[in-house]
């Protein structure tokens, strides 16, 4: 009973650990659609509805775009995305791409915001 006590936190942090590796690639003149699917969709899934392959690991899991983001502004999710969760008072499973550049920060906020529309 306490190894899967102990045994959740580890693999959300190795999940979260891995990606973020994953994602420090620089993605360099990508489109936005392939820098989401490369970046983020292992957690978030394709359409940011929280069920990605790697997200069902984390605890607590990534939450769906189209309830997570109402009412939040560009400027709040392009931190998240940057700074990551702790940033904004959310999960500190979702690390920060402070790789991306502006221009690409950018880019991926219009894209997750047409996500499932």
């Amino acid at each position: 009973m306490t190894t899967n006590r102990l045994l959740v936190p580890l693999l959300s942090i190795t999940v979260a650990v891995s990606v973020a590796l994953f994602a420090a690639t620089p993605a360099r003149a990508q489109s936005a659609d392939a820098t989401y699917a490369q970046s983020c969709a292992a957690c978030h899934g394709d359409k940011g509805h929280g069920d990605g392959p790697a997200g069902k690991y984390l605890k607590p899991p990534p939450p769906d775009f189209v309830v997570s983001l109402k009412g939040k502004s560009d400027d709040w999710i392009a931190k998240a995305i940057s700074q990551g969760g702790p940033a904004v008072g959310e999960s500190p499973t979702m690390p920060g791409f402070s790789q991306f550049s502006a221009d690409q920060v950018k880019a991926l906020v219009d894209y997750i915001k047409k996500l499932d529309s």
